[in-house]
């Protein structure tokens, strides 16, 4: 694959969670509870990628790679647990500013792990990306905020935090696909003993859940693991956690789109941010700098 491809891989992996929030609360609104919704994502997420898995040329890893990978999957399910809790105490908008702390906790975690010092140029991204947020979210009624509410989007950032991490650790040649399926597998490990799968004997609650389950599961297990696998062992946890930032745009967009709620212009600001931070963040200063000088000296 292309060196250019896996900055898009990572990418395309952030706008699949911005979609979700949407149908979580179209699921939430047809009577379907959180851990009906969570059970029902993991497992039909694990389904579609073990029969993608099966329809490609077999790999085999060894004990350890495959100990890790189904490790990588807990914080993977956890993300899950802990974002649509917060979806149902916080409108859609919010709950993915708080998820979307993983940015600033992703930079934690390369310095303290892989002792790269973020560069003014980094931390000036971050703070435009964080400032982004804040307008795209319109949060401007702080009563509003639900403190149970907050602390689960907070524990969805911080495991979506050690899941980046995690992925990015991954050895490159692995397969991805079959990488993503043993990641899904440890989700799922991870959901069904927090929510036992109940849902799996209840033949008319599976089949009544199963459009929603269908599209979660796809955009939500199935193909974001997919992607991050592809692109986050070379684009590494900083970079990446910065490209996933496409999450919140997509999400506001869906939740117009969508569930017809209204944008208002400061969003929009906020959207051009986000993206005007990662542009920043992917170029490469010292050529930036060269091309001006250029310019001026002409």
């Amino acid at each position: 694959m292309n060196s250019r491809h896996y900055p898009l891989s990572v990418f395309l992996g952030g706008c699949c969670y911005g979609i979700l929030s949407t149908f979580v609360k179209l699921a939430y609104t047809a009577g379907f509870t959180v851990q009906q919704v969570t059970i029902s994502q993991y497992l039909f997420g694990f389904i579609l990628i073990w029969c993608f898995y099966l329809l490609t040329a077999k790999h085999a890893l060894n004990i350890k790679q495959i100990s890790k990978l189904l490790l990588t999957g807990t914080p993977f399910g956890l993300t899950g647990i802990f974002y649509y809790q917060s979806l149902q105490t916080l409108n859609a908008s919010l709950a993915i500013i708080f998820l979307f702390q993983f940015v600033w906790i992703g930079s934690v975690f390369d310095y303290l792990f892989n002792k790269h010092l973020p560069s003014l140029q980094k931390i000036l991204s971050i703070i435009i990306l964080l400032l982004g947020s804040m307008f795209a979210a319109n949060i401007s009624s702080p009563q509003n905020i639900s403190m149970a509410g907050s602390i689960w989007g907070l524990l969805a950032a911080f495991s979506y935090t050690i899941f980046s991490f995690l992925s990015s650790s991954i050895k490159k040649n692995a397969p991805p696909l079959l990488k993503s399926a043993l990641i899904a597998t440890g989700g799922l490990i991870t959901i069904s003993i927090i929510y036992p799968p109940t849902i799996v004997i209840d033949s008319t609650l599976l089949l009544q859940i199963a459009p929603y389950g269908f599209l979660l599961g796809f955009f939500g297990v199935a193909l974001p693991p997919f992607l991050f696998s592809i692109g986050m062992p070379h684009v590494g946890i900083g970079f990446g956690s910065l490209l996933t930032a496409s999450e919140l745009p997509i999400a506001i967009i869906m939740s117009m789109s969508v569930l017809g709620e209204t944008v208002y212009l400061s969003q929009i600001w906020g959207i051009v941010l986000i993206l005007l931070a990662i542009i920043l963040y992917n170029l490469k200063f010292n050529k930036l700098l060269s091309f001006f000088l250029h310019t001026k000296s002409q």
